[in-house]
């Protein structure tokens, strides 16, 4: 196999032989997923890094990584000793990748990308910021030359979410979808994104680790709609269901049906953002809407019957979460991290309806903690020994629904500063899990709750405060979220999203504290409809943490409530064994 110094080597011979200054690998799939089958792993592969985001720039000469502030260190150790150059996004001394290109490569320069992962979104924003001066080359992907044994496009079997679980057929959201395309005055949508098209076919499968998704596309029209899949992952039975709704059709076949089907001068309502410049060049002249994915919106607000189900998912994560608190040894401990994460998993699949995790486990010990999406591997996982905090963040799939839960654990002893720092994150938390707020506001206005008291001792965390949570589906969903990048997304009722603030100090250790909320209907007055968060997950804080004199009286009874609550809903269901830990766990401040 060869090095990455050695494959970057490669690159750049196909670099020359096509007339290329440059290969740009965003890391993404053609769907622009988070997360990606290993056929799309091309960023890892070609630098070694393996975090979920970043761009590569390959010239001639320099090989670069940009990474966001969550990476900084991840990056820094996975690349050390290769060709790669770390560049730090939003760092004084480190320009973007563009400046680096209109900077560094010669007018008349080209830039080349795999035209499939090439959005139009993205496509329109490089060539802004490079002009003229530099050609943008949407090409075949020239890794398929020198990836020589790159994995195949996936396809696991398909399932279909009973309607009694999905709360609406796939039926009923068809006709939502094109209710929405009449009032756009549109006569097709093509839809691209994975998780939009798990929702609306009410399937589910494995094509992306913890992801229950499948590669696909979806075009509908106002009579006739296509489901762009490899057939053999339907069975008999699903396919059935299937085909009264659409015409199925292989997934490298769309490119035919999009000539075929839309015609010059048609509308077609598409996502700039998730489809590629591959699919709008099958569409011609047909002229584009350009807007969010219909199903993106009526995804994100959950129907009762979702909610009821991630309510009965949290409640069984909740039993296997003290369950699994309740045998920790915090004195004498001897586990790794990766035996942490495993014995969660066990407890976890004790229920029937577990069906996996929702997303790669962190469990970062001490200093491990202070890296906010560490993943324990083989050669860094540490022994849990001695004083110290764990951040352990984990979720699952159940058939209702999903979860996503972090809490903060202590063996042995803690420091003053390690208790402080972990009243301050929670009553971060506690601020924006009580807040109430007018219809229309949106998540970014309300993101410093969970800042304020860091701030106000000089700390701060720079990852966002909440991404919205899917149903059963993907960990990370939009478009809601709670950060501070303006998005102009208001919270809507039936919203699901994560309230987590935390706190890192490097080669320490790091302090998270994850709640899922779900946006609800509160007063209403002459001032119009206030929203709230419902809280829906159950565990305890890390009671042992808190330092009462940092809270007020109003946030020791939040949290003592909440104690209330947590103990009431588990005492009936945890191990016999447990239930001293969760009386403690749970008692008054």
């Amino acid at each position: 196999m060869p090095t990455i110094d050695e494959r970057v080597a490669m690159l750049r011979t196909l670099l020359e032989k096509n007339d290329l200054d440059a290969w740009i690998i965003g890391g993404s799939d053609p769907h622009q997923s988070e997360y990606v089958a290993s056929r799309w792993e091309s960023r890892k592969w070609i630098s070694g890094f393996s975090g979920s985001a970043g761009s590569v720039l390959i010239t001639r000469d320099e090989a670069l990584l940009w990474v966001d502030s969550r990476y900084f260190i991840q990056a820094e150790q996975e690349i050390r000793g290769s060709v790669f150059t770390l560049m730090k996004i939003d760092t004084p001394g480190y320009p973007d990748m563009n400046t680096y290109i209109t900077k560094n490569l010669g007018r008349q320069s080209r830039v080349g990308i795999a035209e499939e992962s090439l959005t139009i979104t993205m496509k329109q924003a490089y060539e802004g910021a490079w002009g003229e001066q530099i050609a943008l080359v949407a090409s075949d992907d020239l890794l398929d030359a020198i990836w020589v044994d790159r994995p195949a496009v996936p396809a696991t079997a398909a399932t279909l979410v009973p309607d009694d679980i999905a709360g609406f057929s796939t039926e009923q959201k068809m006709a939502m979808v094109r209710a929405s395309l009449l009032q756009h005055g549109c006569d097709w949508t093509v839809i691209a994104s994975l998780d939009d098209i798990a929702w609306l076919t009410n399937l589910r499968a494995s094509d992306v680790s913890y992801n229950p998704v499948f590669y696909s596309y979806v075009l509908i029209g106002a009579n006739q709609a296509w489901l762009f899949a490899e057939k053999s992952r339907f069975t008999t039975d699903v396919a059935a269901q299937l085909t009264p709704l659409f015409t199925l059709v292989a997934y490298e076949n769309i490119t035919d049906v999009l000539k075929e089907a839309v015609k010059a001068d048609d509308l077609v309502y598409l996502s700039p953002e998730r489809v590629s410049v591959y699919i709008e060049q099958a569409l011609g002249k047909a002229r584009l809407i350009k807007g969010r994915d219909i199903t993106t919106d009526l995804k994100a607000c959950k129907n009762e019957t979702e909610l009821e189900g991630m309510r009965r998912a949290h409640l069984l994560d909740g039993v296997a979460l003290v369950n699994f608190l309740s045998e920790l040894d915090r004195e004498g401990s001897s586990y790794t991290e990766i035996e942490i994460a495993e014995r969660l998993a066990r407890q976890r699949a004790r229920s029937e309806e577990y069906l996996g995790p929702s997303f790669r486990p962190i469990a970062g010990w001490a200093g491990h903690g202070a890296l906010p999406h560490y993943g324990a591997t083989e050669e860094s996982n540490a022994s849990i020994q001695g004083d110290g905090l764990l951040v352990l963040d984990t979720g699952g799939h159940y058939r209702s629904g999903m979860t996503d839960v972090t809490r903060t654990i202590l063996f042995g002893s803690a420091t003053e500063q390690q208790k402080r720092d972990y009243t301050l994150v929670l009553k971060g938390n506690l601020a924006l899990a009580s807040a109430r707020f007018p219809e229309g506001t949106c998540g970014y206005q309300l993101d410093v709750l969970a800042r304020q008291f860091l701030w106000q001792e000089g700390l701060a965390y720079y990852h966002g405060t909440g991404h919205g949570v899917g149903f059963r589906l993907n960990v990370h969903e939009g478009p809601q979220s709670i950060s501070p990048k303006p998005l102009a997304v208001a919270l809507k009722k039936g919203m699901i999203v994560s309230d987590e603030p935390g706190l890192y100090r490097e080669g320490s250790h790091g302090i998270r504290i994850e709640n899922i909320v779900a946006v609800q209907e509160d007063v209403k007055s002459e001032f119009g409809q206030f929203l709230s968060f419902e809280v829906l997950t159950i565990c305890p804080f890390e009671r042992t943490l808190i330092l009462n004199e940092l809270l007020t009286t109003h946030e020791v009874a939040m949290v003592n409530a909440y104690h209330r609550w947590v103990y009431e809903e588990l005492k009936d269901l945890v191990d016999e064994r447990a239930l001293p830990y969760l009386e403690e766990a749970t008692s008054p401040l």
